[in-house]
């Protein structure tokens, strides 16, 4: 079980698991919470057999990474992105990010560059500024993270429940998109988080990356369910494609915020396609 250490100045080290797989042109994949790099079960085998190197880190906090009292902010987060970046030495990587994975991307590529990468694909955007400000109108109003705050502090445990039904969207979708047993598989990576973790990253979710969005140079390519309940479409990916011309949106149809299990098809289909791309060029 691979490691990689991280820390900050006169702070304690921490450790953040990772898995290494295949070879090929490198595909990081950044996941969402409450999960950990386990939630990309159903791409792995996908990016594996179209001949790509793949690599599935655990945030701090979450999985089998480690769950220290601090550093639950995205310019820690890209921090991380950027120790494992050049830790691994990768090149002409692919970062793949799902919700809060999102943010890393953006706050990652926006302070230390593209020079180690090619592309991005965010699945279930967070970007540009999810809160509701003055100057942004569209976006969520503070209440509700106030309340996200209360009912965790309250019990983490119910909340992360009745969050991923709403990640998923179990009572329209069913057992045909999302079993029980794989609700029940989601909530044990959720119940496994840092409870410092699982709090303190709610904070992180009005993150500003409207000046990051200034500095992208890479293509990147959205993927956003439009009954997502979570990161509404219309304050999230619509507003991020209109604010960066180099990418592209593509809407799953009552595709809810979990689209990487409930339309796998879809995500893998359209993240291959997009890789994919860059080699069809090269070739012409």
């Amino acid at each position: 079980m691979p490691f990689l250490s991280v820390e900050k100045p006169g702070s304690a080290t921490v450790d953040l698991h990772y898995e290494d797989l295949g070879s090929g042109q490198p595909v990081v994949l950044i996941h969402g919470w409450p999960l950990s790099g386990a939630a990309w079960e159903r791409q792995v085998p996908a990016l594996l057999d179209a001949g790509h190197r793949v690599i599935a880190y655990d945030r701090r906090g979450f999985g089998a990474s480690s769950k220290p009292a601090t550093g639950y902010d995205y310019d820690t987060f890209a921090a991380d992105l950027d120790r494992l970046m050049t830790t691994l030495d990768l090149r002409d990587a692919v970062l793949v990010g799902h919700s809060m994975g999102t943010g890393e991307i953006t706050r990652y590529l926006g302070r230390y560059g593209s020079e180690r990468v090619d592309r991005g694909v965010l699945i279930g955007v967070l970007p540009p500024f999810l809160l509701k400000t003055q100057d942004n109108p569209d976006g969520v109003d503070g209440a509700v993270f106030q309340a996200i705050e209360d009912a965790i502090r309250k019990d983490r445990y119910a909340y992360a429940w009745e969050f991923l039904e709403n990640f998923y969207n179990s009572d329209v979708l069913g057992e045909d998109r999302i079993s029980r047993r794989a609700m029940h598989a989601s909530w044990n990576l959720a119940a496994r988080s840092s409870a410092i973790g699982f709090l303190q990253c709610v904070f992180a979710w009005t993150t500003d990356f409207r000046t990051d969005l200034q500095r992208l140079d890479v293509p990147l390519l959205l993927i956003h369910g439009d009954s997502d309940r979570i990161l509404p479409i219309e304050a999230t990916a619509i507003p991020f494609s209109k604010g960066y011309r180099d990418s592209r949106l593509v809407t799953v149809p009552d595709g809810p915020h979990g689209i990487p299990w409930t339309h796998a098809d879809i995500v893998n289909r359209e993240i291959l396609g997009f890789i994919a791309e860059r080699s069809q060029a090269r070739a012409a």
